[in-house]
C-alpha cells in the first residue's frame, strides 16, 4: 500500500461533506493497540466465587490440540482471544489478534469485473501465537477428580484437579481492561509448580528472551508489524530465562501474562498502519503494567468488568433434570439428541448465554466479529474469517441489543465508519467498469457499496455485491431503534445518504403488468444482479435488492427528520421509494417470488432465504398487517426451504418461523443446531461451537450461528418493532413456565418478566429516551407511555 492519492483524498472530502454535523462528531471511536490506560479498580476486592453451575460448561478431561476447535474453550477481551485447551501437564494457548490481517485494498479487478479473492490479494486473518504450559508430573495419570470449565458468568477458564493429595487450580482469562490475557496456578496441601513457558509465533518466528519476558515479532508484505510478549512471576521458588522458554521451580503459584498487537490502525489516510507504533513495545508496556497489581486484583478487575456486561441478562426457560444437571456439556448434548429424550430447558439457555459470552468476548471498541471471531486453529480459515456482507456479518450483530449488549454492537458501527472512505473511492472508480457484469447500465454511479467479502484495510474480495450496503444500513439503523441514541444516529447518517445516493444512481425503470387487472405500469428495479448465492447472475428486480432498497430509503427519511438533515434528499429518495416494485406471490409455486418471476430459477432448499428479508429483518412484510396472500406466500417459501441446514441458514428459518407464531418448528430449528457435530456432519461441538460440512471428509467453524440461534429463541419469546411489542408470540412447550430479565425491544425499551403455563404473569417496562408503544399480552393489547429513565410494572 502507498500513499493516499488524488482519487482517495476527493473521496474523503466528499465524504466530509456528506453529513452535515458529521464534522462536530468523531467518525470513528474504535482504537487500535491503545496505549496504557488508568485502569478502574474497585478499592475492596470481595471474593469471587465461580459463577452459577447452569452458566458454566464442563468437561472430565482437556481438549486435545489436534481438536483445538471443537475442543478448545474460548476467552477474548474484543482484541484479542485464544482457545485453551486445559491439560494439567502440557496446556496450549492459540491465541489471535482481531487485526492480525494479510492483504490490502484490494483496488483492481480481474478479468472478470471482480475482485480478486486470495491471501495475496484481499487477504486473510491469521493467528498471532501460541503459548504452551509445561508442568512437570502432572500427567492425566497421576491426577483425580480433573474438571475443565468455562464459567460465562465471570468470563474464566478454570480447570482443577488432585494430585498426591494436593487441590491444584488453574484460571486464565483475558481481561479488557488491562488489555493482557492472564493464567493463574495455584494450589492449596503443600504442593508446588515446576515447569516452563514457552511462546511459539505462527508465521515462522524465533521467539526470543527480552529481560525476563519471552518475545517475538514480525511484519507482513503489507507492511503490518506485530509483537507480542510473555512474562511469569510466582511466589516461592525461582524463575529463570533458558534457550527453551521461561522456566520456574518449587514455585507455591505461578501468573503468566501475555499481551500482543499489532501497527493496524482504523484511518484510511494512514493507509490503516501506524508507523510511529511498536507493537513489542507496547505489549511489554501493558504485561509491565498488569504485573504492577496482585493476581487477585488483576482477577477481580477483569471479573467485575466482564460481570457487568454479562449481568445484564437473565434467562430461565424452565428447570432441567437433575440427571441432566449431573452431565458434562458433551455428554448432554449428545443426551439431547436422542430420539424420545426429554426437554433440556437450562442446556438451551446456556447456548443463548454463549452467544452472549462470545459476544462480550469478541466486540467490544475494536474491529468486529467476522465468520470465525478471535478463534482460530492456523492461519487458513474458511473464507480468510472474513466480514461476509450477504447475512453473516449481520447475523453476528442481531443479538447484541436484543440480549442487553448494546455496547457490542458499536464495533459494527465504528468498523463501518473506518472503511466507508475507502468504499467510496472504490465504488466510483470500480463499480461501472465494463467487464463488472453487477455494473450500472445507466452508466451512472455514486455513493458506495462492498462486495460478498469486506477486509480491514477497506477492501473487497470475491464478487461486487450491489445490495450489501443497504444491509449495513438496515443493521446500523436498527440499533438506532433498540438504543435511541441520537448521537450514533448522526454517525450513521452520512453512512444511509451515500448508500441511497448509490440507488439513487442504480434504480432502473421497467414495465409490469398486474396480473389481477392487466393494467400496465412503470416500477422501478434493481439492475442486473444475483440473489445470494444461487440462481442467475442477470436478473433484474430481485427481490433481496428491490426490499433492501425499500428499507433503505425509508430509514434515510427517518433520519432526516429526526436529525433536520438533508430533507431534499430524503423527499427525493422517497418518490424513489413510491416507485419501487414491490415482490408478488407466485401464481406457479404459491411463494414470495425471488427473481421479479413466477418460476423458481434456483435450489429449492438453497441455504439463503434471500426473498424474506422484507419479513426478517426487515419490517415491511408482518404477520398482524400485510395481506393474508402475502404471509402465506412466506410460510409457503419457508417451508419449502425445508428444515435442515447450515446451522446459520437454520438460525435465519427459526426466527422466520418464529415471527410466523409457528413455535413448534422454531424450536424444531433449535434442536437441529443443537445436534452434536460428530464425523463432520452440521451442529454443535463440545465447546458448543456451531460447525458445518463441507463435504463427506471436511468441515468448518463458522461462528454466526452461535449469535443467530439465539436471536431466535430471544424471537420466540418477544417481538418488536417501532411501536409495537408482543410477548411469548412463539413459545414452545417445553418453556411452558419461566423468566428473563434485560430483554431488549425496539423503541428503546427493556422487558422484564414471568411466565406460567405460557401466560405472562409478571411484566416490568423500562425505557431509555422515553416513548410510547403497544404491548400484546395474554392476548390482550394496551398502550404504554414512559418517561426517559422510568421502569412502570404493568402485569402483577
Amino acid at each position: 500500500m502507498g500513499h493516499e492519492d488524488d482519487s482517495t483524498s476527493a473521496a474523503r472530502r466528499r465524504f466530509l461533506k456528506m453529513g452535515g454535523m458529521m464534522g462536530l462528531l468523531p467518525l470513528v471511536g474504535m482504537p487500535a493497540f491503545n496505549a496504557c490506560a488508568a485502569v478502574e479498580r474497585s478499592s475492596a476486592l470481595p471474593a469471587s466465587p465461580a459463577g452459577p453451575r447452569r452458566l458454566t460448561l464442563w468437561y472430565p478431561s482437556p481438549a486435545g490440540e489436534a481438536n483445538v476447535l471443537r475442543e478448545g474453550l474460548p476467552i477474548g477481551n474484543g482484541r484479542i482471544g485464544a482457545l485453551v485447551g486445559g491439560d494439567p501437564m502440557r496446556d496450549f494457548l492459540y491465541i489471535t489478534d482481531g487485526s492480525m490481517w494479510l492483504g490490502g485494498r484490494n483496488a483492481s479487478l480481474g478479468n472478470d469485473g471482480q475482485f480478486g479473492y486470495e491471501t495475496s490479494d484481499f487477504g486473510s486473518l491469521v493467528m498471532m501465537a501460541k503459548l504452551y504450559l509445561h508442568i512437570a508430573g502432572h500427567d492425566m495419570a497421576a491426577l483425580q477428580d480433573f474438571r475443565r470449565e468455562l464459567d460465562m458468568a465471570q468470563g474464566v477458564v478454570r480447570m482443577s484437579y488432585r494430585k498426591d493429595g494436593v487441590t491444584y487450580r488453574r484460571e486464565v482469562y483475558a481481561s479488557h481492561p488491562d488489555d493482557v490475557i492472564v493464567m493463574h496456578l495455584t494450589q492449596s496441601g503443600g504442593g508446588s509448580y515446576n515447569g516452563v513457558l514457552d511462546l511459539q509465533g505462527a508465521h515462522g518466528e524465533t521467539p526470543r528472551a527480552d529481560g525476563e519476558a519471552r518475545v517475538l515479532q514480525g511484519h507482513f508484505d503489507n507492511g503490518l508489524r506485530y509483537g507480542a510478549a510473555v512474562r511469569v512471576s510466582a511466589s516461592g521458588g525461582r524463575i529463570r530465562s533458558e534457550a527453551d522458554g521461561i522456566h520456574f521451580d518449587g514455585c507455591d503459584s505461578v501468573t503468566v501474562v501475555f499481551c500482543g498487537g499489532t501497527s493496524y490502525v482504523p484511518d484510511l489516510k494512514r493507509n490503516y498502519l501506524d508507523a510511529t507504533l511498536d507493537p513489542l513495545v507496547r505489549a511489554q508496556e501493558k504485561i509491565a503494567a498488569a504485573l504492577g497489581v496482585s493476581a487477585d486484583t488483576l482477577r477481580h478487575t477483569h471479573v467485575a468488568d466482564h460481570g457487568r456486561l454479562f449481568g445484564t441478562m437473565d434467562i430461565d426457560l424452565g428447570a432441567s433434570s437433575v440427571t441432566q444437571r449431573s452431565l458434562d456439556t458433551w455428554t448432554r448434548l449428545q443426551l439431547r439428541a436422542k430420539e424420545n429424550s426429554l426437554p433440556d430447558p437450562e442446556l438451551e439457555a446456556s447456548y443463548l448465554q454463549f452467544g452472549r459470552y462470545l459476544t462480550i468476548a469478541g466486540s467490544r471498541d475494536n474491529l468486529p466479529t467476522g465468520l470465525q471471531g478471535l478463534w482460530m486453529a492456523d492461519n487458513s480459515p474458511p473464507w480468510m474469517g472474513d466480514y461476509h456482507t450477504d447475512i453473516n456479518i449481520q447475523m453476528n450483530y442481531w443479538l447484541p441489543d436484543r440480549a442487553g449488549l448494546s455496547s457490542c454492537f458499536d464495533a459494527l458501527t465504528d468498523y463501518c465508519l473506518a472503511q466507508v472512505e475507502s468504499w467510496t473511492a472504490i465504488t466510483r472508480d470500480l463499480f461501472n467498469d465494463p467487464r463488472n457484469h453487477f455494473r450500472n447500465s445507466s452508466g451512472k454511479v455514486a455513493g458506495w457499496t462492498v462486495a460478498f467479502s469486506t477486509n480491514i484495510y477497506g477492501g473487497n474480495g470475491w464478487w461486487w455485491h450491489p445490495a450489501s450496503n443497504a444491509w449495513l444500513c438496515n443493521s446500523l439503523w436498527q440499533h438506532y431503534e433498540y438504543t435511541q441514541d441520537r448521537q450514533h444516529l448522526a454517525r450513521i447518517h452520512p453512512l444511509l445518504k451515500g448508500a441511497c445516493e448509490f440507488w439513487e444512481a442504480r434504480l432502473v425503470s421497467t414495465t409490469v403488468t398486474d396480473p389481477a387487472t392487466g393494467q400496465s405500469r412503470e416500477v422501478l428495479v434493481d439492475d442486473a444482479d444475483w440473489s445470494p448465492e444461487q440462481g442467475p447472475q442477470d436478473r433484474r428486480g430481485i427481490t433481496y435488492a428491490q426490499e433492501l432498497a425499500w428499507d433503505l430509503f425509508g430509514h434515510f427519511q427517518q433520519s432526516s427528520e429526526l436529525l433536520q438533515l438533508d430533507k431534499e434528499a430524503a423527499a427525493r429518495f422517497m418518490a424513489l421509494r413510491d416507485r419501487l416494485y414491490l415482490p408478488r406471490v407466485s401464481e406457479t409455486t404459491g411463494w414470495l417470488e425471488e427473481w421479479m418471476s413466477p418460476e423458481n430459477l434456483g435450489e429449492v432448499t438453497h441455504r439463503h432465504l434471500s426473498p424474506l428479508i422484507g419479513f426478517f429483518p426487515g419490517d415491511r412484510i408482518r404477520l398482524e398487517d400485510s395481506p393474508a396472500e402475502l404471509i402465506e406466500g412466506v410460510k409457503q417459501l419457508l417451508t419449502a426451504r425445508g428444515m435442515t441446514g447450515y446451522g446459520w441458514g437454520c438460525a435465519w428459518r427459526a426466527i422466520c418461523w418464529a415471527r410466523l407464531k409457528h413455535a413448534d418448528n422454531a424450536y424444531q430449528l433449535l434442536l437441529t443446531n443443537l445436534l452434536p457435530a460428530m464425523n463432520h456432519s452440521n451442529g454443535t461441538t463440545a465447546n458448543f461451537f456451531d460447525f458445518y460440512q463441507l463435504d463427506a471428509s471436511s468441515d468448518a467453524f463458522q461462528i454466526d450461528a452461535n449469535f443467530g440461534t439465539p436471536v431466535a429463541i430471544l424471537e420466540m419469546l418477544l417481538y418488536s418493532r417501532p411501536g409495537h411489542i408482543e410477548l411469548l408470540p412463539a413459545l414452545p412447550s417445553a418453556w411452558r413456565t419461566g423468566s428473563i430479565r434485560g430483554l431488549g425491544a425496539r423503541g428503546g425499551f427493556q422487558v422484564d418478566m414471568n411466565w406460567r403455563d405460557g401466560k405472562v404473569t409478571a411484566l416490568s417496562l423500562y425505557s431509555k429516551a422515553g416513548g410510547k408503544t403497544v404491548v400484546v399480552s395474554n392476548g390482550r393489547s394496551f398502550s404504554v407511555a414512559l418517561n426517559p429513565g422510568e421502569r412502570r410494572t404493568l402485569v402483577n
